[in-house]
């Protein structure tokens, strides 16, 4: 009998056997056609000739230099200009100024002393940048530097150059940048203390203080721990601070009373816009304590024996000492209920304020140019003028607040604040301060001073 097992292992020999030899003669004639291969492609590349057999040829031809002499003649006759710049020191004077800047020209000097508008240029505020281009013999070709006169003004550009044989002066708006800073600061001694402190410009101080002055005595009311926290504007030029601008919010922690007001924008406003609260009431006083400026009370709100009648009477308002022509502003926002001559009053005007106020406004010499019956006017705007007309002995402004057409004492009643906002201005005040609560929200860590600034 056959073995089968053995006959089984015999088969499987026998099959590795030829898989080896297979794969042997593969790998074989594989190794053959690749070395064929290399020496066909051997055969058929062409052979680079040697570098050292190319043909060289030498090419020299003569340049004509100019000569030292000639380099400095054509210097000389195009004229080198010189830029400098130049931060205004305390003590400074025009000729020391000019002197650092490198400016030797007297024409130049004199120009600037006599021409009115160079010469607001030169009023040497410690700080100003002042640019000047010259010759190499300190000829001024032009002269520059950055002006501005206060908050709501715009920032410009003075620039005096040379107009072939004299000068002029050339004014026009700068290009300039507004930024919006954010700091927060906390009492230690003084407000201005801590202002300064924390690097806010005195000009956003001075606004705080109005901001806040109806709520906290600056004077008295302080306490050391007190913080509060500012979002102002501020403007720049070329990367050098110009001056600061609005205060668009702020928040002021008095003790244990928390203070906050936001600026809103009212176009139809004289002033623009005004500080509200962030619940859309008004910061500002409905009406101004006296309609003039500058002035004094003559006579108040009290029994006086009447200096025409010589009869006791009952006088119904104020009365403001001012020289004839004084302007005269409205105390609120209203409308000209009534502007001409009434008797013992002589010129007067009425206006008509919001819910039952009115005041009055009389003996004045004469009105403003657009005051008439129905027009609309703004607080702070000028109404009239002093004089002495009706029954007045002498050039006085004679003021009366009415509530409901009672006459009461200006100087101590309860001055409410201004109309709160209401309606689609309310909703737009809402969306607005939404941005300036979360500005004031960033300030809130108890840090020293943060500034965050965005463009």
């Amino acid at each position: 009998m056959v073995d089968t097992h053995k006959l089984a292992l015999s088969l499987k020999h026998l099959r590795a056997g030829v898989l080896r030899s297979r794969k042997s003669r593969i790998i074989a004639a594989s190794s053959v056609f690749l070395t064929l291969f290399a020496f066909g492609a051997a055969g058929v590349a062409p052979i680079a000739p040697d570098a050292s057999d190319l043909p060289v040829r030498s090419v020299q031809e003569n340049l004509a230099l100019p000569t030292l002499a000639e380099q400095v003649a054509r210097l000389g006759a195009s004229e080198q200009s010189f830029n400098s710049e130049e931060k205004i020191r305390p003590g400074d004077s025009l000729a020391t100024l000019l002197n650092r800047l490198g400016v030797n020209d007297e024409a130049a000097a004199t120009y600037i002393k006599t021409d009115a508008k160079a010469r607001s240029m030169m009023q040497l505020r410690p700080g100003r940048r002042v640019q000047a281009t010259v010759t190499s013999g300190g000829q001024l070709l032009a002269l520059s530097t950055t002006m501005t006169d206060g908050r709501d003004n715009p920032v410009r550009s003075l620039v005096v150059s040379r107009a072939g044989e004299g000068f002029r002066t050339e004014e026009k708006a700068a290009a300039i940048e507004k930024r919006v800073e954010m700091r927060t600061a906390e009492i230690r001694s003084s407000l201005f203390a801590a202002t300064d402190s924390a690097q806010i410009p005195d000009a956003v101080a001075l606004q705080l203080v109005d901001m806040f002055a109806t709520n906290i005595d600056f004077a008295s009311d302080l306490r050391r721990g007190d913080r509060f926290s500012v979002v102002y504007e501020t403007w720049w030029q070329g990367g050098d601070y110009v001056r600061a601008g609005r205060v668009l919010a702020a928040e002021f922690q008095n003790g244990s009373a928390t203070y906050q007001s936001v600026w809103f924008d009212e176009p139809g406003s004289r002033q623009g816009g005004g500080y509200y609260g962030f619940d859309g009431k008004s910061l500002k006083k409905a009406f101004l304590k006296s309609p003039l400026e500058f002035s004094r009370v003559s006579s108040g709100f009290s029994m006086r024996m009447h200096p025409i009648s010589g009869m006791w009477k009952q006088h119904k308002g104020v009365d403001f000492a001012a020289p004839t022509g004084t302007p005269i502003r409205a105390a609120g926002d209203g409308v000209i209920d009534f502007a001409g001559s009434q008797g013992g009053y002589g010129n007067v005007v009425v206006i008509k304020h919001w819910s039952n106020y009115t005041t009055a406004y009389a003996h004045m010499s004469r009105f403003a140019p657009s005051i008439r019956r129905g027009a609309k006017v703004s607080q702070g705007e000028v109404i009239g003028y002093v004089g002495s007309t009706g029954w007045s002995t002498g050039p006085h402004l004679h003021y009366e607040f009415r509530i409901a057409n009672q006459p009461r004492d200006p100087m101590s009643v309860d001055v409410p604040n201004a109309q709160p906002l209401a309606g689609a201005e309310l909703q737009r005040f809402r969306a607005m301060t939404s941005e300036m609560s979360h500005r004031l929200a960033l300030l809130a860590p108890q840090d020293k001073s943060i500034k965050l600034a965005a463009r």
